[in-house]
């Protein structure tokens, strides 16, 4: 039993130097017959797939492709929904040694704008268009005002970007363990997103570890349905995936109905899924009759689990739950449940540390360890925090502490066992269906509208979502807010998911004595019901 809320891991699996490329190609070499990746597209006929042989064969053409255009070191950005060339690319980019920066398909152009500019992408992939949303033609209007980035590259020019690399036949780099691998946008208290560069050694031993902490054995036929451009999908799936050489049938987009039909035609044993998409698979009408008795492993993160959630679904499936937690700074999984835990451990902790990983819970008033049970900030040291924040020493600085620990800005507390619980956030983040939103960023955007006042925005707690967007709006004198206008201007400039849901106008906002919005107390009248909604 620990005697202050301090925690290390397990010793095994033990921690590996091995790059991403090199995962691949161990699975490669190792069951280079094995089917590797499946295309989980709704027509059969149309379901590519591929060996881990020709995986491997594929991601060093992109790779060749990569290295006859940039340099090792250069960020290249992929912007697309979850294609096999997404995967092909990832470690196509790790093999070349090129950074691949990840982004989100829901970006709009202010957005994606701002992550190609910070990042100073020298490239980008990218799909022609993907739910309305004209992908190629925003790079290339975007490209005059982005100095650095020189080449687009459309998946629709697959074949003929390997061929060029197989004409070039460059020799690629020898990559190391500690290189950086990939950039993957967040965002922190000031609302201006930050990228997290993340290493090799950091991204394959996480994704191995939490495949392993989850029980995935070797061969397990794994269904991916969360998206590759967060680290749940490149990371905890594609190469938790390719360490246990499973084989992957990726979705290009959650579609419970999908999930169901494809989980049970191959037969799948393993899921990851945040919890919405969780509710969303039991509530759809086929779960009830389908045959999901090959599924034996399901685990969740992103938000907390309701205890009834996790007992229906062991009981319904007979299979196995398992939490994970963590942020992108982390690779991302620091913290765990184990498969055999009780009922209320899944539900209501966050598990134990990872192998190879340190926790503990800082007290905030003196900085120093927190007593067991007692509520302080969790922080983490090990092999898996990322090098920093790209080309922002001042948050890398506010992040990383000098004695290595990441800082995650998330209030928890440790019982003796080393099981951690998550008791709010110091961040104001929201986490709507496992995406992170950060208020500022709305915020900001809302006050440029000329009906605000002030505003102030916070996650409200919802049963389908864990969490949605609530924004609170005190109108300019004189001025009558209108929901309609305020929600069409913010999707214009923002990501759907980001949109708030609930809209509300207040007379004035409660505030400090400094003249801080108390967001505590507009959620408590929200709770009371003493709100006016629009």
């Amino acid at each position: 039993m620990l005697t202050d809320a301090h925690a290390r891991g397990p010793k095994q699996p033990a921690v590996k130097d091995i790059t991403v490329g090199g995962l691949l190609q161990w699975a490669a070499e190792t069951t280079p017959d094995r089917i590797a990746l499946i295309a989980g597209v709704p027509e059969p006929e149309s379901r590519r797939q591929w060996t881990y042989a020709e995986l491997y064969a594929q991601a060093q053409r992109c790779a060749r492709a990569l290295r006859t255009r940039f340099e090792p070191g250069e960020r290249v950005a992929i912007w697309a929904q979850n294609i096999p060339e997404w995967i092909m690319t990832e470690f196509g980019a790790a093999m070349a040694g090129v950074i691949l920066v990840t982004v989100n398909p829901g970006l709009r152009p202010s957005e994606v704008e701002y992550v190609l500019k910070q990042s100073r992408t020298a490239g980008v992939l990218v799909v022609k268009e993907f739910r309305g949303n004209r992908m190629l033609q925003t790079v290339e209007a975007l490209a005059a005002g982005c100095p650095d980035l020189r080449e687009i590259i459309c998946f629709d020019d697959w074949d003929a970007f390997l061929a060029a690399g197989d004409a070039a036949n460059p020799q690629l780099p020898a990559v190391k363990p500690t290189d950086p691998a990939m950039i993957q946008y967040t965002s922190g208290t000031t609302g201006f997103p930050k990228g997290a560069l993340l290493h090799h050694r950091g991204l394959a031993n996480n994704g191995a570890h939490t495949a392993d902490r989850c029980g995935i054995k070797d061969g397990t036929i794994q269904i991916t349905t969360m998206p590759l451009f967060h680290t749940g999908g490149c990371v905890c799936c594609v190469l938790g995936a390719v360490a246990k050489r499973a084989t992957q049938v990726l979705l290009e987009a959650f579609d419970p109905g999908l999930v169901i039909q494809l989980a049970g035609h191959y037969r799948c044993d393993a899921l990851l899924a945040v919890p919405t998409m969780l509710i969303g698979i039991m509530e759809h009408p086929a779960f009830a009759t389908a045959d999901l008795s090959s599924l034996k492993i399901v685990y969740s993160g992103g938000s907390t689990v309701p205890a009834a959630l996790v007992t229906a679904l062991e009981e319904r499936l007979d299979a196995a739950f398992t939490i994970v937690f963590g942020q992108t700074e982390c690779s991302p999984v620091c913290l765990g449940t184990l498969p055999t835990d009780t009922i209320r451990d899944k539900s209501e902790t966050l598990g134990v540390p990872m192998p190879g990983v340190e926790i503990k819970i800082m007290n905030l008033q003196t900085g120093r360890t927190a007593a067991i049970g007692e509520i302080g900030e969790i922080c983490t040291r090990g092999y898996h925090v990322m090098t920093g924040y790209f080309e922002n020493e001042d948050a890398t600085a506010a992040a990383i502490d000098a004695e290595g620990w990441l800082h995650t800005g998330d209030l928890g507390a440790m019982d003796a066992r080393g099981y951690c619980t998550i008791e709010g956030r110091l961040k104001d983040m929201i986490i709507r269906g496992g995406e992170n939103i950060y208020p500022r960023e709305l915020e900001e955007l809302l006050f440029r509208h000329p009906a605000v006042g002030d505003v102030a925005v916070i996650g409200l707690p919802d049963a389908k979502w864990g969490e949605v967007v609530g924004a609170f709006i005190r109108p300019k004198t004189g001025i009558t807010i209108s929901k309609e206008e305020l929600f069409d201007y913010m999707r214009e400039h923002l990501a759907p998911h980001k949109t708030p849901r609930h809209w509300f106008a207040v007379d004035a906002m409660p505030l400090t004595g400094s003249g801080k919005i108390q967001k505590f107390k507009l959620r408590e009248q929200w709770s009371k019901g003493e709100m006016r909604e629009l």
